[in-house]
């Protein structure tokens, strides 16, 4: 086990050096970033007429995890996520 387990003391200065025990570890596979995979896959759609997995709700329920997420932050507590209401 590589992992260093510090125990945090307020008085005591952290006698380890994270730095010094770090790890690099190889890639063993190449991702690709997904928001330009996503806007690829538009792009496609727009221009191909390809499928298209995301539409205004996921998009909506994009923005309302961001803000869940955002409020659990400012709270600094667990927020549940909500069904979004469709009409």
């Amino acid at each position: 086990m590589a992992t260093p387990k510090p125990v945090w003391n307020p008085d005591v200065k952290q006698p380890i050096d994270f730095y010094d025990g770090w790890q690099v570890v190889p890639d063993t596979q190449s991702v690709d970033n997904g928001f330009k995979v996503q806007w690829e896959a538009f792009i496609r759609h727009v221009a191909e007429g390809t499928p298209y997995s995301w539409n205004l709700l996921e998009g909506a329920k994009g923005v309302q995890l961001v803000e869940c997420a955002l409020r659990s932050w400012k709270e600094r507590r667990w927020v549940d996520v909500p069904d979004l209401p469709v009409a």
